[in-house]
């Protein structure tokens, strides 16, 4: 999964999400951002998110991003990781994870460049969420004014974001990253993940419905074919029910409508019935089969809970790390 899935400071408790802690001062390291340059950088994200069918390629660039965050890191700023940016320098755009994601950041760089006030962590988590309200899902309540990583000195190591299946011993995770997130089974390996970023077991399942909106590639994750009925350039629905077959063909969607974002993803992977070709990895089966994940996979075949559990879950996961300048 790599953070296909799920792929968060929000506390570890079942009680629900806490504000998550990001910094806030001025700094020489990030250009002031303008109200004005915000709304034009949606603008031009929103036509590129349109024109390219690229939503859900934009959700994993900015959660890879943000997905390297360890809330028991104390250090200045940005030591902990997070949504800073760090995503665009080597070594951390070629680690394993990020496999496809250079082409993501490719895509953006217009942005940077006609709005350089504009961070490419702000950049990077606009695209996000907007290809997620573009595509049916929940308006996000986001923060801009995020302060970039100034250098791949400032990368986080490799071995923080999730794994999908288990390796060849038969375990989940690895040592690699700020810590061990090894585990035999899927559900502890997601919560070492998970909760070292200050997530809860809410968020992951929530976070995890994501899977909703997208396909796996082979190349990238290791896990999908290199394509389906569903992915071969034929016609797919997009959330104001019109089709489109401006796509690049290829990969493995949870669901049916890989360019909707609905809550499809928990009425389909508990479904006997669905098409073979669609994917049920162990790290989604493992939400409906761990007891305290369970309830949450339940609670969120009704769109309206899930929407707002999702929302924010995303929210908080877009700031982990962050630090935040003033918008003029």
């Amino acid at each position: 999964m790599k953070i296909a899935a799920a792929a968060l400071l929000l506390a570890a408790s079942a009680n629900g999400f806490t504000a998550p802690r990001v910094h806030n001062s001025r700094t020489t390291t990030s250009l002031s951002v303008s109200q004005a340059d915000l709304d034009g950088a949606q603008g031009m994200i929103d036509e590129i998110l349109k024109t390219k069918n690229c939503g859900p390629v934009m959700v994993r660039l900015a959660w890879h991003d943000s997905g390297t965050h360890d809330c028991s890191i104390t250090e200045e700023w940005p030591a902990s990781g997070g949504a800073i940016g760090s995503i665009r320098f080597d070594p951390e755009i070629n680690h394993g994870a990020n496999a496809g994601l250079a082409g993501a950041v490719k895509i953006l760089e217009p942005v940077k460049e006609k709005y350089p006030g504009v961070s490419y962590a702000d950049i990077f988590q606009m695209a996000s969420a907007r290809g997620i309200e573009l595509a049916g899902g929940p308006k996000i309540d986001m923060k801009y004014g995020r302060v970039d990583a100034t250098g791949p000195e400032q990368c986080s190591p490799e071995g923080n974001l999730p794994d999908a299946e288990a390796g060849p011993e038969g375990k989940f995770g690895g040592a690699g990253g700020t810590a061990s997130t090894e585990d035999e089974s899927a559900a502890g390996h997601l919560r070492k993940v998970f909760h070292r970023m200050g997530l809860d077991d809410e968020a992951i399942v929530a976070l995890s419905g994501a899977h909703t909106f997208g396909r796996a590639y082979a190349d990238r994750s290791g896990l999908g074919a290199e394509k389906t009925k569903f992915t071969d350039g034929s016609a797919t629905k997009l959330s104001d029910g019109s089709e489109t077959t401006s796509y690049t063909p290829g990969g493995s969607p949870w669901v049916e409508n890989w360019l909707v974002f609905d809550n499809s993803y928990f009425t389909t992977i508990t479904d006997e019935s669905t098409d073979e070709e669609l994917l049920k990895l162990t790290s989604d089966k493992c939400l409906w089969d761990d007891e305290k994940f369970a309830p949450f996979a339940t609670k969120f075949a009704d769109k309206d809970a899930f929407f707002e559990s999702y929302a924010k879950a995303h929210k908080a996961l877009s700031e982990l790390g962050s630090k935040f300048e003033d918008i003029e």
